[in-house]
């Protein structure tokens, strides 16, 4: 399951695919209708693979959380976020037996599992082993494009 160029964009619906670095932000796909947008350095971004969800023990990885969801339920679907909230904690006890449920909301919940069904329709779920680059150097090389961008001259025409 390759999550590091998958965002979560505060205020917008969905996930969002990394597509292009611009000199003021980037441009993402979304996952739900394929439409681009251009997203500022101001706004509010998370990527997937940085994303933790607390247990009693440690924070568990968001991939690793999808991974478990991917084991569980074969790499299909998996329950809608539209259910109650009781059957979505019973469900989740399952797949995440320690998470905390003082500091882990139902909405939380509700936001992993719509996460997980977003990226199972666009086949981007497995129950392999999940292979992500550290978070800093992921942010390194996009903290890199968006300087080599911005440094490289731009084309003058002479007359």
């Amino acid at each position: 399951m390759n999550v590091e160029k998958i965002l979560a964009i505060s205020g917008k619906p969905g996930l969002f695919e990394l597509k292009v670095q611009t000199r003021s932000g980037f441009v993402a796909e979304s996952l739900l209708d394929g439409k681009k947008i251009t997203v500022g350095m101001k706004s509010n971004v998370s990527l997937l693979s940085e994303i933790s969800m607390y247990t009693h023990s440690e924070e568990k990885p968001l991939v690793e959380i999808l991974r478990a969801i991917a084991v569980k339920e074969n790499e299909g679907p998996t329950l809608s976020h539209k259910e109650d909230n009781a059957k979505l904690l019973a469900y989740f006890v399952e797949v995440v037996p320690d998470y905390d449920e003082d500091r882990v909301y139902p909405s939380d919940i509700k936001k992993v599992l719509n996460w997980y069904n977003m990226l199972q329709a666009k086949g981007m779920v497995s129950k392999e082993e999940p292979k992500v680059e550290n978070a800093e150097s992921v942010k390194d090389q996009v903290v890199e494009e968006v300087k080599a961008k911005a440094e490289k001259p731009k084309a003058t025409t002479k007359k």
